[in-house]
């Protein structure tokens, strides 16, 4: 299936240039084409077959993945790697980029990689602007969850001095649908997946 070319230009006086948006073919994108189309936007995401493009972010985003990138490469284990904003495939029209991800040591197999399977995530965080809001809190949780991610931070600014708070979620396997475990304002300190400690009011010194 591939989608078909916008034209060039049209016959007649100039036209002011619009963008050059690419056509969905019948049923919707689908993983290889994220991953073949030229000239995608950077962090480009599948959602249920569509594309979804990222919008520039806030330095609120930018500081607090660092942050959090740096705390959890501080103490993951042998086992495990951690990954930033790299696509996750969960089926064939679906393939979110949470902005943290941590996967399984043996899923990493070169550095041109572009992709993780689903299967190999142990825990995916997202930090929530104002253009994913409804993403962030219910697309791609639920769709983690469905898909067996166990473990689902989060994270949104909050209060006056514009500070994260992390929300912490595991799944249950039962229901597949995820179950809050913890709020953390100031300071994130956790057994599960692995032993991790971050002082989330670092961010003022960043």
């Amino acid at each position: 299936m591939t989608a078909e070319p916008l034209p060039e230009s049209l016959p007649g006086p100039a036209q002011p240039t619009k963008p050059r948006w690419p056509i969905p073919p019948p049923g919707g994108w689908t993983v290889d084409h994220l991953f073949s189309l030229p000239d995608l936007p950077p962090h480009t995401e599948l959602i249920d077959g569509s594309l979804v493009f990222v919008s520039p972010q806030r330095d609120f985003h930018a500081l607090t993945l660092f942050l959090l990138e740096r705390g959890v490469r501080q103490t993951v284990p042998d086992s495990l790697r951690v990954k930033r904003e790299m696509a996750v495939v969960i089926n064939s029209h679906n393939a979110p980029e949470p902005d943290l991800s941590v996967v399984r040591a043996e899923a990493v197999t070169g550095r041109r990689q572009t992709r993780y399977d689903v299967k190999d995530v142990v825990l995916a965080v997202e930090v929530v602007s104002p253009d994913s809001e409804a993403r962030d809190r219910d697309t791609k949780p639920r769709k983690y969850a469905q898909a067996g991610i166990r473990h689902f931070w989060r994270v949104e600014m909050v209060g006056e001095e514009d500070r994260p708070v992390v929300y912490v979620y595991e799944l249950d396997p039962a229901t597949k649908s995820y179950i809050a475990t913890g709020i953390y304002h100031d300071h994130l300190k956790l057994t599960v997946p692995f032993d991790i400690d971050i002082d989330l009011s670092e961010i003022d010194q960043l």
